[in-house]
Parts: structure tokens; C-alpha cells; sequence
């Protein structure tokens, strides 16, 4: 029997704390400045798992999550005079901005008032098809193939947008050795930064990954480093991890918290911090970090450790993110 052209599979959330759904849904059409995609590949991202527990607000449902997305241009919209038909494209977590707030008109679109993102108030990559922006699809170089420029989007983006606000740090400290660290430790390691990691005590899996791509010294998130770091990236979601970072930390350091949610951070004294150390976050990421970091990472080149996963098994990929085994990235295929 053929297939119906108009209807398409994808991954869905209808209810917070629930898996997702293969659904049979109504192909997407493109408004006059959307293109309409065809999904080459989507990466799994551990925001992922915070849409599906509802640890962000205000989540639609039933939502398509997936903000990796490696797509190809099927059609666009009467507006968009940027993409052609053919063309590959990469469509980040940053989906649309306003334009016109006091941030966006300041050039920092990643704390827009009216921004919205794919796969959390838009729907993802998580399917066959998916419309998007096309002031928001970023050109991607052609030496990364669908699966290993998916991970790029987000792990590659937020860690490169971290790296920034970090500062030039002789001495870094990445905490939480997944997707974003192991694309980080590769543009750090190029700027000449010497890099310690820490993973989940007695990871020692983890670690040996992180020592294979350059760390000078890997251990638990309970030790100290064997010497004070300039800095600290904290990829994982959670809070207790800032006091330990801050414990590692020189005077004058800075603790970048990288992630979209984390868990409340405890209580710790203020000796810890006083001495001039810095604690901040990242909010999303605008365009411009997405093309800056994507010349810089087919420059070095960076290179992304992927496992592939059918679109169909996103619950399973989900599931083996969550537990901390996917050394690299998930990404994927429709």
C-alpha cells in the first residue's frame, strides 16, 4: 500500500513524566518565513530530558523534542531568501527572537523576552519532517557527515558559548564528562588550556574517554583537582556540584553553569566564594556563537563520538542518557 505524503512519524510527549509516542501526524507546512525540512539526523540532548520530566516551564503538549537537528531544505517559505531547496542545514535550540526587546536590540538574542525554542515551545527533530525559521537554520560544513554534525547544535554550542564566558583559564575543570565535555575538551585543549574532568565517582570508564581526548587528570566530582583550576565548566544538572567546583577553584576563578536546569544548589559558606570567585550561568546561545563555533570546530577539527539510535528507539536512547551510558553522543535517524 503507499504511503500517504502528507503524514509523517514522529516522537511525541503528551504528558509530562510519560514516554514518548511514534505518532502518524499531518506533515508540517511552512509559513512565509519558515522552511520545511527533511530530518537527516537529530541529536539527543540531556534538555531532552528535562521537557519530558517537566522541569521546564509552560511545556505544550503533545510535543516533538529534538533541537540537534541535522536537516535537508525541502521547501521554503515565500520570506526566506537565505536557503534553497537541496540545501543542508543544522537548526539549533534558539528558534525565533523577537527582534525589537531591549536584549535583542542589545545583540543578546539568547535572553529575548518572546524567544522560543525548538523542541520545547516548537516542535523538534524527533520526527521525519520539521518546519523552522529560516533566520535560524545555520549552513554546516560539509567535512561533518548527518550524525557527526548533529551533536555540534547544542552539546558543541553550549560548550563553546561556556568556554567564552570562562575566560582566557590556564587551568580548566570540566564537570560532567558527556556529549558537551567531550566537544569542549577538544577546543580547549586546541587554545592551549590544560583540562581536568570530573565524572560520577568510580566512572572510571568515563574517565579513561576523557584522559583519550587530552585531560591532563580525570577523576570523581568528589575529589579535588591536583592542583586549583582558573575555572570550571559545569555540564551537569546539578547543584550541588557548584560549592564542589567552587572548592577546586583559584582565587579570581569562575564556575560557569552550563545547562538549561539544574537541581537547587546547597547552601556553603561565603570563604568559598569571596577571593573574587565568579559564579554564572549560560542562557541558551544566539546565531552569531553558532557561527563562529562552527568555523572554529571544522578548523581544529573537532571531532563527535556518536551512538546511532533509530527514531523509533528515542525512548531507549532517552533512557541510556539518563543513566549516564552513552559515552559521547545519541543522535537519531528518521
Amino acid at each position: 500500500m503507499a504511503t500517504n505524503p502528507k503524514l509523517m512519524s514522529a516522537m511525541r510527549l503528551h504528558a509530562t513524566g510519560t514516554s514518548l509516542s511514534l505518532d502518524r501526524v499531518s506533515r508540517p507546512e511552512p509559513a512565509e518565513n519558515q522552511a520545511l525540512l527533511e530530518v537527516l539526523a537529530c541529536g539527543v540532548c540531556r534538555t531532552d530530558l528535562h521537557v519530558l520530566d517537566g522541569e521546564l516551564p509552560d511545556i505544550p503538549h503533545p510535543i516533538t523534542p529534538g533541537h540537534e537537528i541535522v536537516g535537508r531544505v525541502v521547501e521554503v517559505g515565500s520570506a526566506v531568501d537565505t536557503l534553497k531547496p537541496g540545501q543542508r542545514v543544522g537548526v539549533p535550540w534558539l528558534g525565533y527572537t523577537c527582534g525589537k526587546c531591549r536584549y535583542c536590540r542589545a545583540g543578546m538574542e539568547n535572553l529575548c523576552d518572546f524567544a522560543r525554542f525548538t523542541g520545547y515551545t516548537l516542535d523538534g527533530g524527533y520526527a521525519q519532517y520539521v518546519v523552522a525559521d529560516g533566520r535560524y537554520c545555520l549552513p554546516l560544513p560539509s567535512r561533518y557527515d548527518n550524525f557527526e554534525a548533529a551533536p555540534l547544535l547544542c552539546a558543541g554550542l553550549i560548550g563553546y558559548r561556556a568556554l567564552r564566558l570562562a575566560g582566557d583559564a590556564p587551568r580548566l575543570g570540566l564537570y560532567g564528562f558527556g556529549a558537551a565535555a567531550h566537544i569542549a575538551i577538544q577546543v580547549a585543549r586546541h587554545r592551549g588550556q590544560q583540562v581536568f574532568a570530573f565524572t560520577k565517582p568510580g566512572d572510571i570508564a568515563g574517565q579513561a574517554f576523557a584522559r583519550g581526548l587530552g585531560a591532563l587528570w580525570a577523576g570523581g566530582s568528589d575529589t579535588l583537582p591536583p592542583e586549583p583550576l582558573d575555572a570550571a565548566l559545569i555540564f551537569a544538572p546539578v547543584g550541588a556540584l557548584v560549592p564542589a567546583a567552587l572548592a577546586a577553584t583559584a582565587k579570581g576563578g569562575t564556575v560557569v553553569c552550563a545547562g538549561i536546569h539544574m537541581s537547587d544548589i546547597p547552601g556553603f559558606p561565603y570563604r568559598m566564594l569571596w577571593e573574587e570567585r565568579v559564579v554564572r550561568s549560560v542562557a541558551n546561545l544566539t546565531r552569531r556563537d553558532g557561527e563562529e563555533f562552527l568555523e572554529v570546530a571544522q578548523r581544529i577539527p573537532v571531532r563527535t563520538t556518536t551512538v546511532p539510535f533509530a527514531l523509533s528507539d528515542a525512548n531507549e536512547a532517552l533512557a541510556r542518557l539518563r543513566e549516564g551510558s552513552i559515552e559521547g553522543a545519541a543522535v537519531l535517524v528518521p
